[in-house]
This record gives structure tokens, C-alpha cells and sequence, in this order.
């Protein structure tokens, strides 16, 4: 038995004690005890524990590997996940006003993968414990939309007529004002008799589209999601922002970051999430790599009313980002996934743009390419923290850029 005390958190959210070890669900300050294997300590007793340490709220906490900070106040978390971001503007020699922390409620996820797997006794269906792919059930789940927890029994319905019991079913699930989206991977090939058997089940359940490994077998109605003022049915498992609040938290720092540009190119632009609210006050030009987030963010445009023009290109824009002659624009809104945007940064640099509201998923590389265009004469005027993964390491935000 090993006793170590806790220095820090990781930006996994993982207790680190000297050596380095890591030691789950801890918190600075505090003295643990427990086996050591490897660099771990898998299952440690807490011996003196934090003030800031309170009761998991979920019951499935110790099982589930959903959340990992119910251990800790929220007071601490928001702290903690502010301190991530300062962190990694330090690294890069960069300050800035870090304007708090927007963090979504309980009950507020709208859009999660759901694991499950047909056993002899009958269906799983939850999150994957911790580093493990056992599947812990989660009826009481205090993350998701009831909408979502409603859909725990479709989980288990879709599975039992299509899937094996050597794979495991990925179900995700996404709230809409139409009922659930459904897009499932992984499970049986589509014939006659599958189709047959999920039709009833969508008959059964609040389903709005059913897609299954990629291809839509069920429509009941549009499951549309509202950016702005606009209506947008994005294609099956599309991407959209975790939370409604976590989103409004976004939209509103890209639109102040924007300001009164009148012509606005948006970069990542998904299926609208920024471009369609830009759209109420500026002509956008959106550019994205997938082609059917591109044409579910046109079709909304064209089936809405009162906006500027909105003008849609697909590219990929790691490989062929947009170069300083194509960036003509008041403002640029960039939005990458979390290995950042370095090439197209660099075009951004080079150009003549004088106005960047940027968010980013991950404060390593947000930094980094925080650092390239300060270098070139832009200033990082504010950021604000969002907190859209309640109870997890994930951290997000966005900034804005003067030149």
C-alpha cells in the first residue's frame, strides 16, 4: 500500500501525485493511499480529503466513465477548467481577459453515443465504465435531456433485432423538436426483415428520423435544429453543439467578436451553427469539408427568410486551406476540431482579415495558433471559458482577435 499526496489535476482530469502517479477521482491537496500498478493508483482510499471534495451526485459514478469530476465542487471545477485555458496561454508567453466561465446545466446534453451490446440475459445499454469496454447502465443519468433518457428503451429495442452478440451497437441519440435523431453504426446489414422490424420499432418510440449505418430507413419528420431564426435538418450523426446553452454561449461571443462586419467568412462551418445568426447582420460566406453538412446549412438558407446572403463551399481546409487572396472579408469566424487549424491560421496570418472570433475545443492548440497570429500583429482581446461537458476534463472556448 502506497500513500502519495495529490499536487495537481491533469488535463484529464486524473489526481497527480509525485513519481508522476495518477490517481483518479482526487483532488489537489489530498492524501491517498492505494496499490500501485504501473503509474497508477486504479483504486485509491481517500485519507485526508479536500474541502472542495463533495458527494457524487449520480449514483452510477463510480461505474460509469461518462463524468469524472462529481467528486469535486463546481466552484472548484470552473475554477480548475479556467485554469486549463490560462495554462495553456502561458505555455505560449500569451495573456488575455478571461471574461468567467459558462457552464450548462444537469439534464442539458442533447446529443450523446449511447454503447450497447445483446448479452444471454438479455441488452446493456449505457456509457463504457473507465478505460474499460464493459458497459455500465445509466437509469438515473443526471447528464441527458429526459428526451434522451426517454430513448434508453429504443436503444435496447434497436439492438435486440439488429445487432450481434459479437459487436457492439453505437446508438446516438440527439434531441430535436421533431423527437429523437437516431443514427446507429454497427449493427446488422439492412434486409427486408431488419427494415420490417425497425419500422415498428420507430413506430413504437418518439422517433423523428431513423438512419442505420448511414443510410436513412425511417422518417417521420425533419429533426430540425434551430440556429438563429433558421430551421436546419442536419444529416444523420451531423455535428451540433453538445448543449443549447453551451451553444447560445458561443453564438453570442462569435457575434460580439464580429462586431458590424458586413461580410463574414466562416471557417468549420458545419451545418450553420455560427453562419445562419451571422447571417441576420452580414453576408457569410461558409466553408466546410463535409458536403452534407454544407448542403443541410444551404437548404435551411434558401427555406428561410430575412437574411443576408449566405454563400456554401465545400473544402477540405486542412489540406487546401483559403489563402490570403480568397480571405476578403471584415471578419473571419474559425471554428476547427480539436488538433486546431495550423495551415489555416498561417493563410489567416498572411492576410488582410481584421477581425477573428475564434473557438476551439481544446486550449492546447488554441494557444498555439493564439501565438502565430499574435506574432503577425493581432491582439487576443477577451475569451470566455465554456463548460458544455459538465463533469468532464473538456474544456471550450472562444476569442476574439484584432489586428
Amino acid at each position: 500500500m502506497t500513500r502519495v499526496t495529490i499536487e495537481r489535476l491533469g488535463h484529464q482530469g486524473d489526481g497527480i501525485a509525485p513519481g508522476p502517479l495518477f490517481v483518479p477521482r482526487t483532488l489537489p491537496g489530498e492524501e491517498v493511499e492505494g496499490e500501485v500498478t504501473g503509474d497508477r493508483i486504479e483504486a485509491p482510499r481517500i485519507v485526508t480529503p479536500s474541502p472542495d471534495r463533495v458527494k457524487a451526485p449520480c449514483a452510477h459514478y463510480r461505474a460509469c466513465g461518462g463524468c469524472s469530476l462529481q467528486h469535486a465542487s463546481d466552484t472548484f471545477v470552473a475554477g480548475w477548467k479556467t485554469s486549463v485555458v490560462e495554462q495553456a496561454l502561458t505555455a505560449q508567453g500569451l495573456t488575455t481577459d478571461i471574461r468567467g466561465i459558462a457552464t450548462s446545466p444537469p439534464g442539458a446534453r442533447r446529443r450523446a453515443t449511447i454503447a450497447v451490446r445483446r448479452t444471454k440475459k438479455g441488452v446493456l445499454t449505457g456509457f463504457h465504465a473507465p478505460k474499460s469496454d464493459v458497459i455500465t447502465p445509466i437509469p438515473g443519468c443526471l447528464l441527458l435531456t429526459p428526451a434522451l433518457m426517454a430513448g434508453l428503451p429504443l436503444c435496447e429495442a434497436l439492438a435486440r433485432v439488429g445487432a450481434s452478440r459479437k459487436a457492439e451497437l453505437k446508438v446516438t441519440l440527439t434531441d430535436s423538436a421533431a423527437g429523437l435523431d437516431v443514427s446507429v453504426q454497427g449493427g446488422h446489414k439492412l434486409d427486408l426483415a431488419l427494415e420490417t422490424a425497425l419500422a415498428q420499432i420507430v413506430g413504437e418510440h418518439p422517433v423523428a428520423r431513423l438512419a442505420w449505418n448511414g443510410e436513412v430507413v425511417a422518417l417521420a419528420q425533419p429533426p430540425v435544429q434551430r440556429f438563429g431564426t433558421i430551421d436546419v435538418c442536419p444529416p444523420p450523426g451531423g455535428f451540433l453543439q453538445a448543449t443549447k446553452e453551451g451553444e447560445q454561449a458561443l453564438t453570442a461571443a462569435v457575434r460580439e467578436a464580429v462586431g458590424e462586419a458586413g461580410r463574414v467568412i466562416d471557417l468549420f462551418a458545419g451545418c450553420g451553427t455560427f453562419s445562419l445568426p451571422l447571417a441576420e447582420h452580414a453576408a457569410v460566406h461558409a466553408v466546410e469539408g463535409d458536403a452534407a453538412l454544407m448542403d443541410a446549412l444551404d437548404a435551411g438558407w434558401r427555406h428561410g427568410h430575412g437574411l443576408h446572403a449566405v454563400t456554401t463551399e465545400t473544402r477540405d481546409l486542412f489540406r487546401r486551406p483559403l489563402l490570403p487572396d480568397e480571405l476578403k472579408a471584415d471578419a473571419v469566424v474559425i471554428d476547427p476540431p480539436r488538433a486546431g487549424a495550423e495551415a489555416q491560421v498561417a493563410e489567416i496570418a498572411a492576410s488582410d482579415v481584421p477581425r477573428i472570433a475564434a473557438v476551439s475545443c481544446n486550449p492546447v492548440s488554441f494557444a498555439r495558433d493564439a501565438k502565430v497570429l499574435t506574432e503577425v500583429g493581432f491582439t487576443l482581446d477577451w475569451l470566455v471559458v465554456v463548460d458544455q461537458f459538465r463533469w468532464s476534463p473538456h474544456v471550450e472556448l472562444a476569442a476574439c482577435f484584432t489586428r
